[in-house]
């Protein structure tokens, strides 16, 4: 990669890359134990390094001219920005008993920043078999490691879903994960086979607190299954008896996202298995009433793009992501996609907003070294 060289005067000893996702149904069901169903983009970070054996960190990023230098390994909640998630990942690595030594390494990548495309958990992904090189951990392994980065170097209490998409996923397949066991099932997903598309709307619409407000419903739906006696949501099973044991109306609210979501991703399974690719639309739909109304996490950009995608002939269309900004799905006819897109900019440029992006969703392999000596 020419920018490792120009950045550090020598060729890495190898290049890794590590894609984005985006999710298909199954928001917010990770870290309450449920079920998911993302799918790799081909939108990735790609990291170039070279190992050294002085103990010093080197990074830098073809989006920024600052170089992160350190004589040492850093400890949680000393690194801001982006130099934070490969640190994190050198972190997961060594409180994992792995010997960690110097590095320098080069990151770029495709991802749309602040899309809500999970460039954090693919820089992460790529800059863990990066530092392992010809030894890396086993990809069930390496989620995990990479979900520690986030939650306790970073301090992002995510689930595991971005970095099990990122790590396990197969190209024309989308993940079926059991968080709770990890059990992992690849679905056919080809939705240009079918005749449809699976566009991507980027809003450009800007995050709106979306630490403290992802922290805050993770921490009401472990409340409301402590109250309702349970490991965690994914075991409610009587939904309107779990609504009336809860205290308030926000909190009946979380649940019922939580239960029904995971409901729609069983259901979307069943529909992947039996080819009929087009009956997930009215559950993407649904999908994004629940987040939209329940989970209070979209905003008026992302939901003009669901109702304008819908009203101009979309299969079904939801928010993606963790919400507060980001993209939208919508699932389309492929020679309606186009007229679905023109819509939304219609609506766009009459309401102020942003100008927003599109591309098609092509369900893309993971994680993998691309060069470099084994």
């Amino acid at each position: 990669m020419r920018g490792f060289r120009e950045a550090f005067g020598y060729a890495p000893a190898g290049v890794w890359r590590a894609p984005g996702r985006i999710n298909v149904v199954g928001e917010h069901t990770d870290y309450n134990d449920g079920f998911v169903l993302p799918v790799a983009l081909p939108h990735a970070v790609t990291a170039a390094a070279a190992p050294r054996d002085d103990g010093r960190l080197r990074f830098r990023s073809g989006q920024t001219d600052r170089l992160f230098d350190a004589d040492a390994l850093p400890a949680p909640g000393t690194v801001t920005g982006w130099a934070a998630y490969p640190a994190g990942a050198l972190w997961a690595l060594a409180d994992s008993g792995r010997t960690v030594g110097g590095l320098d390494l080069y990151v770029d990548g495709t991802i749309p920043a602040g899309a809500g495309l999970s460039s954090s958990a693919a820089l992460v992904c790529a800059t863990l078999l990066a530092a392992c090189g010809d030894t890396p951990p086993a990809r069930e392994e390496a989620a995990g490691l990479a979900q520690r980065a986030e939650n306790d170097f970073v301090g992002m209490p995510c689930g595991i879903m971005d970095q099990s998409a990122s790590m396990l996923a197969r190209e024309g397949h989308a993940l079926f994960l059991d968080v709770r066991t990890l059990i992992a099932e690849h679905v056919p997903f080809d939705p240009a086979a079918h005749g449809l598309t699976l566009m991507v709307v980027d809003t450009r619409a800007p995050h709106r607190l979306v630490d403290g407000a992802y922290a805050e419903r993770r921490r009401t739906c472990e409340e409301a299954a402590r109250l309702l006696g349970t490991t965690a949501l994914r075991d409610v099973t009587d939904l309107p008896g779990a609504l009336a044991a809860l205290p308030d109306e926000r909190t009946r609210r979380r649940v019922r996202h939580v239960v029904t979501e995971n409901a729609r991703v069983l259901e979307a399974v069943v529909l992947l298995r039996a080819g009929e690719v087009s009956a997930l639309g009215p559950l993407l739909t649904a999908s994004h009433v629940s987040l939209r109304d329940d989970y209070e996490v979209s905003v008026p950009e992302v939901d003009a793009a669901v109702d304008t995608a819908l009203a101009a002939g979309a299969l079904g269309a939801r928010i993606t992501g963790g919400g507060f900004g980001g993209c939208a799905i919508a699932l389309v006819e492929a020679d309606r996609a186009d007229g679905c897109a023109d819509a939304v900019r219609a609506v766009y440029a009459d309401r102020g907003f942003a100008e927003p992006a599109f591309f098609a969703t092509v369900p893309s392999a993971g994680a993998r070294r691309l060069r470099g000596a084994h």
